[in-house]
Formats: structure tokens, sequence, C-alpha cells
């Protein structure tokens, strides 16, 4: 068997990034569905605690997105190697890493990308994430901002179409992000264990066969 060691993969900031949102966009989509469908959800309290509530986990959410563009942009500086697909990764990558999702893994074969702190993420993951915090992330901001402010933006609002229209993108960009999340958890899963990928996440270490670090570097 292969020798394991450790790494440090996630660093502080990006833990506390991760958790900050996770929390955040968990409580937007629970008190979001309530006020979508108030008839039929009722966890949260009366209706008007839940709109304080899911504007403040909008905030939260606002502050968890400045917290990893400020660490990964100002700080690591490698913004662009984490979160960007290489070529390989969009002539090769892609294809092998959806193969392991939806084959291989299930017949026991390794994970073809091995996580170095220099290469976190499979060429799947940079694709999504990519989508996710540069497009879908800020879309959602931008309609709940316009939502909480109607008033003051309101021939914004009209020039998009009106408020009917910004309330639908708002939703379907809200559904996508809450689709996402429960993907994101069940990949999570896909690991040597299934609490293999999340202990990264509290600890910041991640155990690792030593061949497949050596192999991710080449």
């Amino acid at each position: 068997m292969a020798d394991k060691k450790q790494i440090y993969l996630q660093p502080k900031p990006v833990r506390i990034w991760h958790w900050l949102n996770a929390l955040g966009i968990v409580t937007l989509c629970v008190s979001g569905a309530q006020i979508r469908f108030p008839e039929y959800i009722s966890l949260l309290g009366d209706y008007r605690a839940v709109i304080k509530l899911h504007n403040t986990a909008g905030f939260v959410v606002a502050i968890s997105f400045s917290i990893w563009f400020f660490y990964y942009t100002l700080v690591a500086r490698n913004m662009g190697k984490i979160y960007l697909p290489s070529r390989d990764d969009l002539e090769n990558g892609l294809l092998r890493q959806a193969k392991f999702y939806f084959l291989t893994y299930f017949l026991g074969w390794d994970n073809p990308h091995h996580p170095t702190p220099e290469d976190k993420f499979n060429p799947l993951q940079k694709s999504a994430y990519l989508a996710i915090m540069f497009v879908l992330v800020p879309l959602v901001s931008l309609t709940g901002i316009l939502l909480t402010n109607v008033a003051p933006l309101r021939s914004l609002i009209v020039m998009i179409g009106g408020l009917k229209i910004l309330v639908g993108l708002h939703f379907l960009l809200a559904c996508s992000l809450c689709a996402f999340l429960f993907t994101h958890v069940y990949l999570a899963t896909l690991g040597s264990s299934p609490l293999a990928h999340f202990k990264p996440m509290w600890t910041g270490w991640e155990e690792v066969e030593e061949h497949d670090e050596a192999a991710a570097s080449h």
C-alpha cells in the first residue's frame, strides 16, 4: 500500500469563507422558499421576520464573497491558477472527470485528479466554480439588492423589465444556486470515505497517498 501523508490544502481564511458561505446560502434557500411559498412553509417564524432573516443572510453571503475575492486576489494571488480551467482541463480533463463521477467511481477506480495546494480543484470543479462565483452569485446578489431597494432603484428595475421580471429572475437564479448546493454536498462524499473531503474544510489538512501527490506534480 502507498504511504499516506498530510498536506495543508485549505488555509484558515478559505475555511472561514466556506462555512460563512454555506451557512448564508442554506439560510437563504430555506428563508427564500418560505417567502415564495408561505402557505406551505412556516419554519422560520412570521413573514416579516423571514424577510429580515433573508436579507441578513444575503449580507453574510456578500461578506463571505468579499473574503473569498480578497484572499485569492490580493493575499494568495492565485485566483486564475486555482479557478480558471487550463487548455488540458477543457480538452481532456472535463471528460475524464465526468467519467469518474458517473462510472469509474462506482467501479472502485481512483479519482484522476489528485489535489495539491496549487491545484485544488478538478476540471469539472473549476468550470462549475467559475460559473457559480463569477456569474451566478453576482447576479443573485445584484437582483437581491434591487429587490431590497425597490423605491430608490425603481427606474433601474423598470429598465430591466419590471418587478415581476426581477422577482422571477431572482427566483430562478436562487433555484440554480440551491441545486448547486445539493450537487456540491453529494460530490463531496465521493472521496476515499464519505467524510474525507469534508475534513480539510474543518482542519485544513487532507490525507493523500504519496504517489498520488507525485503524480499530480507531473
